[in-house]
């Protein structure tokens, strides 16, 4: 049985993916979705590095699975696919990856401006769930789901101040662009038409990179992705796992 591991966004948690571990396990997959160190009940890791979320995963992964996985990440969990899959590539049986990019350069400008944006409101007095409420309707598509995007101000609204903090800056750590030619698993990558955090342009030149990977681009999604259009992406990442036996 092949095991499907859900890697949730920066604003997430494992209820982001109900739309999908439902349709899974009705198709004969072993669903599972994780909480990131420091959300829902996991707990945190010190210091809050990519080499200890990575190891968090293939902890999780060698109990539960005991097999080679596919990672299915939603932005900030695309990231983290991708350094799972450049520190273990043993652990990782094809990527799925969407709505996410391959690097997040810390001393770009656009990366400053993306702490500032985040961070600052809590720095301000605001609570996650006043973030989640002016957030998450800007990253909606004109095609998303009403019941999706309140799926993700609720979910958003119970992350941990501390480790939302920790998670944005964790962010602007990344960069696995040199890793994109040497990924030799079957890879999707899933763009929202309508997304402003990871432009389909971007998720495009990424797949014309990694060797043999499908794109799949959905009309009128924002960022918020399998939350957004649930049916569209189940369909897209089933139709990938039968196209690839998987």
């Amino acid at each position: 049985m092949t095991h499907l591991l859900f890697l949730h966004g920066i604003g997430g948690g494992h209820h982001a993916w109900d739309g999908q571990l439902p349709y899974f396990s009705a198709r004969g997959y072993a669903a599972h979705s994780w909480d990131q160190p420091g959300y829902g009940h996991s707990p945190m890791v010190e210091p809050y590095d990519l080499e200890q979320i990575v190891l968090a995963l293939k902890r999780l992964v060698d109990k539960v699975c005991r097999e080679p996985v596919v990672l299915v990440g939603h932005s900030m969990g695309g990231l983290i696919a991708q350094e799972a899959y450049a520190r273990f590539p043993e652990m990782v049986k094809a990527l799925a990856l969407g709505f996410t990019s391959a690097a997040f350069v810390g001393g770009s400008d656009f990366a400053r401006e993306f702490v500032a944006a985040r961070i600052g409101p809590l720095d301000e007095g605001q609570s996650m769930a006043d973030i989640a409420a002016r957030l998450m309707p800007t990253m909606r598509g004109t095609k998303s789901s009403p019941a999706g995007l309140a799926l993700a101000q609720r979910v958003m609204s119970g992350v941990a101040p501390e480790t939302y903090r920790k998670a944005v800056r964790l962010l602007t750590t990344f960069d696995r662009r040199e890793l994109l030619t040497k990924i030799a698993v079957p890879t999707l990558l899933v763009a929202g038409s309508d997304d402003k955090t990871a432009p389909p342009g971007i998720m495009e030149r990424m797949a014309q990179k990694i060797p043999g990977a499908e794109y799949v681009l959905l009309e009128g999604c924002g960022h918020l992705g399998p939350m957004d259009q649930p049916d569209a992406f189940n369909a897209a990442l089933g139709a990938f796992l039968e196209r690839r036996e998987l």
